[in-house]
């Protein structure tokens, strides 16, 4: 039995779904109603989707709240933009299945220690952060004596001990692409506006930033984009999702939606995310701005024997090949592919899982290969001898 479905298959067997309980409670820097609804009109508009809170709440009925049957219909989302600031889509390419001369450039030292200076790009950079992310996270009431996480683990300050201007934000954690689009656009326009910017992000917080250039086109007024640098996105989806819904299985789906939903979290990223969702209905509708510059980065590990993506790498690999445990080194192509991180996974990218390695290094067990301040630090260098 697959992995993921061996902890469900109690559930397909009729038994009782329990309610987790949680020992912390997370707090958020940046509030925001976890569980917003847009509506998008028909016409485009020059103000902003307005919030509405949800009027329908199925959750009320008992019943678990279903992904709306117009989800997957991205070309009905209103678009701000006019036709001749994009480009057309067919004039990016879509790959095949990479092979190992596709990976490269690879960067297997590039960024393993902190060099004496790095350049400051002209703008500042915003963070934007994947599935399940935060700005900053405060564990309940141990939250109180201890320091907050932050999920760009020590990126923040290593920008700021070298002159760089950055801000993070934090948008709902398992929101669909357009909502949390427009949390990462208020966001901005709240902290930066008028200014122009560097968008940088990892993971599922690329997808957002696509939407949000293309889709929203924000005018000069509340702020400009000038790029949009993306690290491991998932720009043609990822197989590990497409894996996790087929092991569920329709049969489990609404149970765990109900779940989740009486857990306060919404479940419309989790379905985005599949292969045939990015490249059938987001791909299509989201195309790249003519007035944007695209950068990107893909990773590539193979994880230990116990390793939390030892599975979904292994199936990965299989159909895309090589991949950071999650993303596939073909799916995080997009624009300019500035090259292919060797023997760093998904969480590496975002110094979660470095430190240990550090200390590792220290004590001489292990050699460093990935600094992810140095890499960060790298791609901040990169905009500014691009003039960005």
């Amino acid at each position: 039995m697959p992995w993921s479905a061996r902890g469900l298959h109690a559930f397909r067997n009729g038994a009782q779904v329990m309610k987790p309980t949680w020992p912390c409670k997370a707090s958020y820097r940046f509030r925001y109603d976890s569980r917003p609804q847009y509506r998008f009109s028909s016409s485009s508009s020059d103000q902003p989707p307005r919030k509405e809170p949800h009027a329908e709440e199925s959750a009320a009925s008992g019943q678990p709240r279903q992904t709306s049957p117009s989800q997957d219909d991205l070309s009905s989302q209103s678009i701000r933009c006019d036709d001749h600031t994009v480009s057309p889509l067919n004039t990016i390419q879509l790959l095949s299945k990479d092979t190992q001369e596709d990976l490269s450039p690879l960067l297997t030292t590039s960024f393993s220690h902190l060099q004496k200076s790095y350049q400051s790009p002209a703008h500042p950079i915003v963070l934007a952060h994947g599935l399940l992310g935060f700005d900053e996270l405060r564990l309940g009431v141990a939250g109180r004596y201890l320091p907050p996480v932050h999920y760009w683990r020590g990126i923040k300050s290593a920008f700021a001990s070298h002159g760089i201007e950055s801000i993070s934000t934090a948008v709902p954690s398992t929101g669909s692409i357009p909502v949390r689009a427009e949390a990462l656009y208020s966001q901005i326009a709240d902290q930066l506006r008028g200014r122009t910017v560097n968008i940088v992000a990892h993971s599922m917080g690329g997808l957002d930033a696509r939407w949000l250039i293309s889709r929203l086109c924000p005018p000069a007024s509340d702020f400009t984009v000038a790029s949009l640098t993306t690290i491991a996105t998932p720009h043609r989806g990822s197989s590990t999702a497409d894996m996790v819904f087929r092991d569920i299985g329709p049969d489990l789906l609404p149970r765990l939606y109900s779940i989740l939903d009486k857990l306060g979290l919404t479940t419309d990223a989790f379905s985005q995310l599949t292969t045939s969702h990015v490249t059938q209905h987001f791909n299509p509708v989201v195309p790249n701005s003519a007035s944007v510059r695209y950068f990107s980065y893909g990773a590539s590990a193979t994880p230990h024997l116990f390793s939390v993506f030892r599975v979904s790498h292994d199936l990965m690999n299989e159909i895309e090949g090589p991949n950071d445990g999650l993303v596939s080194v073909r799916s995080a192509k997009w624009g300019e592919y500035k090259g292919t991180l060797v023997g760093v996974t998904h969480l590496d990218l975002i110094n979660w899982t470095n430190r240990i390695k550090h200390a590792a290094a220290k004590m001489g067990l292990v050699e460093q290969k990935f600094n992810a301040q140095a890499f960060y630090l790298g791609v901040a260098d990169m905009l500014a001898k691009e003039g960005l």
